[in-house]
């Protein structure tokens, strides 16, 4: 088997200096409360955001459902979750249908910093803004709980997330890199 390295970046905001602009969602679209009864719905939207990207392949638990459903369980019986800080994007079409279509989710970490888990947009729903309204309102939840950093990790491929990142004021901190076996389709 052949192992492939992936580059790895811990992002990190300064939320004391930060001026965090209120972002309203895109028209149509609604941000919704961590509540237990959505957590199959996050776990549906990880999968739907991440099962055809890079992250999948370095962490195969995103490929799929059961996987996705087992890291959002995970994630929320943390004693430091923050369930004021998990929102799930939501679309509703013109006949009025809703359709879930983006998912953050965020703990404290053992440094009292904000630690945003995983933030998701379904590929139908990308480049609408509903990346940066989650983002937004998670952080806004952080310095509304009084914390000074948030932080975050991203692949390095991944470039629209970190464009959309350092657009909002994150700023890389550190390289690390993942060890993934049998991943050479996307090296």
């Amino acid at each position: 088997m052949s192992v492939t390295y992936f580059k790895r970046f811990r992002m990190e905001i300064d939320l004391v200096r930060a001026a965090l602009p209120r972002v309203e969602p895109p028209t149509g679209y609604t941000l919704l409360p961590w509540s237990p009864e959505l957590l199959a719905a996050h776990a549906e939207i990880k999968h739907a955001s991440f099962r055809d990207e890079i992250d999948a392949y370095v962490f195969p638990c995103l490929g799929n459902f059961s996987g996705c459903l087992k890291l959002m369980d995970e994630i929320c019986r943390k004693a430091r979750f923050l369930d004021d800080a998990t929102w799930l994007a939501a679309f509703r079409h013109p006949n009025g249908e809703r359709e879930f279509c983006g998912t953050i989710s965020a703990v404290l970490d053992a440094s009292n910093h904000g630690a945003i888990q995983n933030i998701g947009v379904t590929p139908a729903h990308r480049g609408c803004g509903i990346g940066t309204a989650l983002l937004m309102e998670t952080l806004s939840s952080f310095q509304h709980r009084g914390l000074r950093r948030a932080y975050l990790e991203v692949t390095a491929q991944n470039v629209d997330a970190v464009r959309l990142y350092q657009r909002i004021g994150f700023r890389r901190t550190r390289t690390s890199y993942k060890a993934v076996e049998s991943a050479a389709s996307f090296v």
